[in-house]
């Protein structure tokens, strides 16, 4: 049986009962536990087995770190290290167990298996730990410790030493069901020692936790409710405290005492006692802390910024972006709260690291904090307003400081736009002359949102969702600039799709506007006006000329076209030079941070440091690591120049209606289901012989050609051949237009293949004798224009087919209140876009949008994994198809594999 990660042939194409047979299967050898862990040799990919031995030795390791290891002498005379598996260890060990892949089970004991790498390992990690160590000892007794530093065997009689070593070992992996906890009281809670610092001795139960009970009340024999776990729990007491004085030394003097209660402390010894907690808890101690431990009122630094103005009012010498200088000052504070001189120089006197400040306990570092007041003594001075940005999104320690940065603060304006509630703050700005649009209320604040940034020469991410009136908004700005005397032109950059939709937009709501369009074959630059629109693609082939112009403003539409950074487009269009910079999108990430990086970097060049400076601070923690820290870090830098606002959002607008969206669980005939098993047996046996870039495109291709099969019979092979009667995707698409028609409703049919489109199209004009429009790549400008506007229409066609690269943007289709996608493309956020051609400002009915997906198919398999996709946009600010093109051969075969319920009646 091949492993999982290989394809699995058949013989002649025979189905049938797995059979065991002799097989030789390459490998590569692993002497012990020492060859894994490094890099694969080449030509190789791994394995279960590998990965999860790689795991077996991770845990090990943590093992021997933790210091969660005994020694042992085996039958055969040999001395080894083994894992000392207890409470949450020994749980963690069986669901690791449990996991164990085919290969680890391929013995009588699996268990066992598992058991022995583990040993190993944990036997070559601490004798790397211990190499050069020199135990002695006389007999046996130092053989044996010898050889758990050097040469494993001990030489001589060894039995009485092995029955020894053993009951040792039972005796200190015995797990109680009760075990001692020691908790910490401070002179605020009540102690009554010296300083009013003690260590209090309970017993608590390990299966039911909120039963505790105190020394005292051991010794008073008012423990009958731990009686049920233990027959003599003073018993477990004394022994506990005697173990965890080989840890807490201090513990020795209340063993003094006939019937140990408590230890008493002053302030030096609960800060040693706190140094010990970690230590007392990897052993198995339960250990109770003061709040303030856990969540420390960390003393560091507090970074103040004054600026000129506020976001009302712009002083105008603050009209320099990110470069202006703003005033500063380091203060040392105790969490948010910042500290006088007085207490300044109180903890400079302190002679313990524990200082009572205000009320609250305070971990004090005496070397740290002679740094930070010697810190303090530079000053003030002046830096650039980016600087106070960077600093406010910056981990606690990744500053150059000498204390942890608790935070950043600002006055003036620039406080307003760090609270990230900016919109919230502004004077709302009249509306301008010259704009004929009424502004709901959420497109007024947007408008003094850019309006307040402008002024600062910031750029500006208006990201709000697709249909609350991007377009309105950026005009509107546009008209008001105009108004106070702008006179240099803006650069509009958007896609080709949507030119004629921001001039019709332009012609509507700002006629005053003079707008030009740079496209076309014989194009020709014309400055003399007050926008200029052109495409992405022009950008980056006019690159030269069109930053030879001193534009105004830059304003990007549908931004994420900028989102690889790398491509020469994106460098293009970033480079353009301009006083003020806009981008437009419902979709700032879709599918990387590096996607939001790319827009930030041309809304405000460098606000989050270079792309590689980012990808470790931000994209790798909260991608990797689902690191909340780091997300929200970065919204507080981010926060500032990105206005998000969701349609859903009742506080934003309140008459949209509902969007309804169901999958639409589509079955496959007979003859799509032969085809479908075909291309997969054809593309599966070329994919697992090819590497690089050629797999990617086997990939690519295979996906594309199975949603072809899913699709119809006559888009794969391409013959002309019949259409009706061969889809049940198209037979589903019947049923759900014969409902909408006959209640007078409008439908939009989406799907990225134009071939299929083109089938489509006169096949439902003949079964619904009615006209079908069809928008593809192919159409013209002036033909789009027309399509839109007939549709729209009371008295227009009812069916509208788009591709969904040519209509999945820039349009306004409200008419519809059907969405079919036929096809899956596979990105949420590409999707929704397309979905909200129909559900924006002006639908006054439900949406209902039907995902058309073909069950027990890959489209079935990777609709459930595009969900899990959806939560990294929400994450920061709230995919194509190459992300699948990483999948193993064996994972694409699961991917690939037609299920029996996939084929229909």
């Amino acid at each position: 049986m091949g492993s999982p990660e290989l394809v699995r042939e058949t013989s002649g194409g025979r189905r049938g009962a797995l059979r065991w047979r002799e097989w030789v299967v390459p490998v590569v050898w692993v002497d012990g536990v020492e060859g894994v862990g490094g890099a694969l040799p080449p030509d190789c990919r791994a394995g279960a087995s590998w990965k999860f031995l790689n795991d077996v030795l991770g845990f090990g390791r943590e093992l021997v770190r933790r210091g969660r290891v005994l020694p042992s002498l085996d039958g055969d005379g040999f001395a080894r290290w083994r894992a000392a598996l207890s409470g949450v260890d020994s749980l963690r060990f069986a669901a690791l167990r449990a996991s164990a892949p085919p290969s680890f089970r391929a013995s009588d004991g699996p268990g066992d298996l598992v058991q022995e790498v583990l040993d190993r390992a944990v036997d070559r990690e601490v004798r790397a730990a211990l190499r050069g160590a020199r135990p002695g000892g006389d007999g046996v007794v130092g053989q044996w410790l010898d050889a758990l530093v050097d040469e494993p065997r001990v030489v001589g009689e060894v039995g009485a030493l092995r029955a020894k070593v053993a009951a040792w070992r039972a005796d200190g992996l015995q797990q109680s069901p009760v075990r001692t906890c020691f908790r910490l009281s401070s002179p605020d809670q009540g102690g009554m020692a010296k300083d009013g610092w003690r260590v209090e001795f309970l017993l608590q139960a390990v299966d039911e936790p909120s039963v505790v009970v105190t020394a005292e009340q051991l010794w008073h024999k008012q423990d009958a409710v731990l009686r049920r776990w233990v027959g003599r729990p003073e018993d477990v007491l004394l022994g506990d405290l005697g173990r965890a004085g080989r840890l807490y030394p201090a513990l020795d003097r209340a063993l003094s005492a006939r019937r140990p209660v408590e230890l008493e402390l002053d302030v030096e010894g609960a800060y040693d006692f706190l140094q010990h907690a970690a230590v007392l808890a990897e052993a198995g101690f339960g250990v109770m802390l003061p709040s303030w431990w856990r969540q420390p009122h960390r003393l560091g630094l507090r970074l103040t910024a004054t600026s000129r103005g506020t976001a009302g009012q712009v002083a105008k010498e603050s009209e320099l972006g990110l470069k202006v200088l703003v005033d500063y000052k380091w203060e040392l504070a105790v969490g948010d709260e910042r500290l006088t001189e007085a207490e300044l120089q109180s903890l400079a006197e302190a002679k313990v690291p524990l200082v009572r400040v205000r009320g609250q306990w305070v971990h004090v570092d005496p070397k740290r904090l002679a740094a930070g007041l010697a810190f303090l003594e530079r000053g003030g001075g002046q830096m650039t307003a980016a600087q106070v940005l960077l600093h406010s999104g910056l981990h606690p320690e990744d500053a150059d400081l000498p204390l942890p940065l608790n935070g950043v603060s600002a006055t003036g304006w620039l406080g307003d736009l760090l609270s990230g509630e900016v919109e919230h703050h502004l004077e709302p700005v009249a509306r301008p002359k010259g704009l004929v649009a009424e502004l709901r209320p959420y497109q007024a604040r947007g408008l003094a949102w850019l309006a307040f940034l402008d002024r600062l020469g910031l750029g500006a991410c208006l990201a709000d969702d697709m249909g609350l009136g991007k377009t309105v908004q950026l005009l509107a700005l546009e008209a008001h600039n105009r108004a106070h005397g702008k006179r240099l032109p803006t650069l509009l950059v958007c896609p080709m799709s949507v030119v004629g939709n921001w001039q019709r937009e332009a012609a509507r709501f700002t006629p005053g506007l003079e707008v030009r369009v740079y496209h076309g074959a014989e194009r020709a630059l014309d400055t003399d006006c007050d926008i200029v629109i052109t495409t992405y693609a022009v950008v980056a082939r006019d690159a030269g000329k069109l930053a030879d112009v001193s534009w105004d403003r830059v304003v990007l539409d549908e931004a994420q076209n900028i989102k690889n950074s790398s491509t020469r487009q994106s460098k293009v269009v970033r480079a353009l030079p301009a006083r003020h910079r806009v981008a437009l999108t419902g979709t700032p990430v879709e599918n990387r941070l590096a996607e939001l990086w790319s827009i930030m970097d041309f809304v405000n060049p460098g606000v989050l440091g270079t792309v590689n400076t980012f990808r470790a601070r931000f994209a790798v923690p909260v991608e990797r690591h689902h690191d909340e820290d780091a997300a929200v870090r970065l919204r507080r830098i981010t926060g500032p120049f990105v206005l998000r606002r969701l349609k859903t959002d009742p506080r934003i607008i309140t008459d949209l209606p509902d969007k309804i969206e169901v999958k639409q669980l589509c079955t496959l005939t007979p003859e799509q289901a032969t085809l479908y098993q075909a291309v997969v047996d054809d593309m599966l046996a070329k994919i697992a012989e090819a590497e690089g870039v050629k797999r990617k495109g086997l990939v690519l291709a295979t996906m594309s050609r199975l949603k072809q099969v899913c699709n119809h019979p006559a888009q794969l092979l391409g013959d002309g051949s019949r259409v009706a009667g061969r889809s049940g995707k198209l037979a589903r698409l019947e049923e759900v237009l014969d409902e909408a028609l006959a209640d007078g409703d409008k439908a939009l049919c989406f799907t990225q293949f134009t071939a299929f489109g083109s089938l489509v199209v006169p096949h439902l004009a003949a079964r619904f004798d009615t006209e079908v429009l069809y928008l593809h790549g192919g159409t013209t400008k002036r033909q789009r224009d027309e399509m839109v506007r007939r549709f729209q229409a009371e008295d227009g066609p009812s069916i509208f087919v788009l591709s969904l690269k040519a209509g999945g943007t820039g349009l306004n289709l409200t008419a519809a209140n059907h969405v079919i996608h036929l096809d899956r493309w596979w990105n949420p956020a590409v999707e929704d876009q397309a979905t909200d051609r129909a559900f924006r400002i002006g639908q006054r009915n439900h949406v209902q949008v039907r995902k058309f997906v073909c069950v027990g198919t890959l489209e079935e398999r990777i609709d459930r994994m595009i969900e899990e996709k959806r939560g990294l946009a929400q994450l920061v600010v709230g995919a194509g198809e190459d992300w699948l093109t990483e999948m193993s051969t064996g994972e694409l075969r699961e991917l690939f594999a037609l299920s029996g319920e996939a084929v229909g009646d």
